[in-house]
């Protein structure tokens, strides 16, 4: 039923890599979530304490008639190969993934056709409810709970996005068995992390230490972590601990490099990439904040507004080892 249920065709334009089954409402990791937060590993992350945080154990909480869910692993693989091949580090790869879009709309309309396929009432998850994602994913089947707390596929590595449909009936399908620990002893992740914000030993991330956080959730002007001026000159997301995944190396040699944009967001590539980060800074402070945030609204970008771009550029901007070329 399940390689019958979606023609490969479809998967293909969608982008999947892979997707799964599972009529489980409890998240089998929320302990380990709370004990997290208990630590406030989260830093300044309040959407996940405040009192959505009880929501997270089980989805009929957040979704009531939830009686099922098909899960999906979205890829933005040939953007990362696309960055690698081009040396270029500064901006993690999901942001420039979906063609320059918010992932978060291109991705509803791909569930949508999915669901217009099936012919099913559905409700989204896509990281913007109270839901454990990866924890969904898990209780599809689709991987791992990597050190890096990244979940891990055996076939195609992390570099997904996961997105699901939430559904109020059963299918006459088999949950896959829950995937087993594949990481053993290494520890590329932990090492090169320049600031050392995984743990290892819960597998979960001390946010205020990590760079990701920093570039994007942190929206005000304060000091880097200690170590961020061992990066590779991050100024928005970080892969560091994707990338040195041997699962993520073995994932990618089939994969064409590309670097697609919709012709709404070209500009973003000159923005980012074609000029200096002095010049960028410029054209940033041109900008009321309000108008920063228009100019970049519907891309991943506008999330940390004027201030927090500003945060991340001067830092490395006097950097020339990590500048790009100046266009005139």
């Amino acid at each position: 039923m399940k390689d019958s249920l979606f023609p490969k065709e479809l998967l293909d334009s969608l982008g999947i890599l892979d997707w799964g089954y599972t009529e489980e409402a409890v998240s089998v990791s929320f302990d380990h979530f709370q004990k997290w937060i208990s630590k406030s590993w989260h830093g300044h992350l309040n959407y996940l304490s405040d009192q959505r945080k009880e929501l997270r154990g089980d989805i009929r909480s957040v979704y009531p008639n939830f009686q099922s869910a098909l899960v999906f692993l979205f890829s933005y693989q040939s953007t990362k190969k696309w960055m690698i091949e081009n040396n270029r580090h500064e901006i993690a790869a999901y942001a420039f993934g979906f063609e320059g879009e918010d992932y978060h709309h291109n991705l509803k309309r791909r569930l949508k056709i999915i669901a217009d396929h099936l012919g099913v009432s559905f409700n989204y998850s896509l990281d913007a409810q109270p839901v454990l994602e990866r924890d969904l994913a898990y209780r599809a089947g689709l991987g791992w709970f990597g050190k890096n707390s990244m979940l891990i596929n055996r076939k195609h590595g992390s570099y997904f996005i996961i997105g699901s449909l939430i559904l109020d009936k059963k299918l006459p399908l088999q949950s896959n068995k829950f995937e087993t620990d594949h990481c053993g002893t290494c520890m590329a992740c932990v090492d090169a992390c320049p600031t050392t914000a995984i743990d290892p030993i819960s597998r979960t991330l001390i946010a205020e230490k990590c760079i990701s956080t920093f570039t994007i959730e942190t929206m005000k002007e304060i000091d880097p972590p200690l170590g961020f001026e061992k990066s590779r000159g991050e100024i928005f997301g970080c892969d560091i601990c994707q990338d040195v995944c041997p699962w993520n190396k073995k994932s990618l040699l089939k994969v064409n490099a590309l670097l697609k944009l919709n012709d709404q967001y070209v500009f973003l590539k000159n923005l980012f990439y074609e000029i200096s980060k002095e010049k960028l800074v410029a054209i940033i402070n041109s900008f009321s904040g309000r108008g920063w945030r228009k100019k970049l609204f519907g891309t991943p970008f506008d999330r940390p507004g004027k201030i927090g771009w500003l945060k991340n550029l001067i830092p490395t901007q006097n950097d020339s080892s990590k500048m790009h070329k100046d266009e005139q």
